[in-house]
């Protein structure tokens, strides 16, 4: 069994993330965001999700342990809505508030085949809700989704299995939230 831990960062949604990799028969459990990354390892796991926060990433750029996570990971890593504001800048890309925020049902538009996109339709509905946003994309990443008013919806790192949206692929109004995460298992299996 896959075991996916997910790293509480105060987002209003993380318990959707943790009951989705449950319900497709991850072995999870979402711990604080100060645990110790060697911690974490010792109970060898196979990845991490980066939940989304209330933290201002945009803004502030600090988020718990996360920095040493991403340090020191060699497994693979979803960084979600705040996570995702996280990896960017933590790699030496930016994020600040977004000149259009997002909230609600948005349309994603894939611009990169990818197997975290394996199965998922070229456009599709997903769920926002986003004061601030990616705006420069760091070194060694592309991006592989859009949206209208957001030019950085899903990114990927080219030498590490690490992974970020800006979207809510656990909230039922995600169409392809479920495949997405299903994705994300598969590539803990390589």
């Amino acid at each position: 069994m896959v075991k996916i831990y997910v790293i509480d960062n105060g987002g209003q949604w993380t318990h959707r993330e943790w009951r989705t990799l449950r319900d497709l028969d991850v072995e999870t459990k979402i711990i604080p965001n100060t645990t110790i990354f060697d911690d974490i390892v010792a109970e060898n796991i196979d990845a991490l999700v980066l939940s989304g926060g209330a933290p201002r990433i945009g803004l502030t750029g600090e988020l718990g342990n996360c920095g040493e996570y991403l340090e020191k990971a060699s497994f693979p890593v979803l960084g979600i809505c705040a996570g995702h504001h996280y990896m960017a800048r933590y790699f030496g890309g930016d994020a600040k508030p977004s000149a259009v925020p997002e909230f609600g049902k948005v349309e994603l538009t894939i611009l990169q085949e990818d197997s975290l996109f394996s199965g998922v339709a070229k456009t599709s509905i997903v769920w926002e809700s986003h004061n601030d946003e990616v705006t420069v994309v760091p070194k060694d990443f592309i991006v592989l989704a859009e949206s209208e008013n957001c030019k950085v919806q899903a990114m990927k790192h080219t030498k590490k299995p690490f992974y970020s949206l800006q979207f809510h692929p656990e909230v039922e109004h995600t169409e392809f939230g479920e495949r997405i995460f299903q994705n994300f298992i598969t590539l803990c299996q390589k």
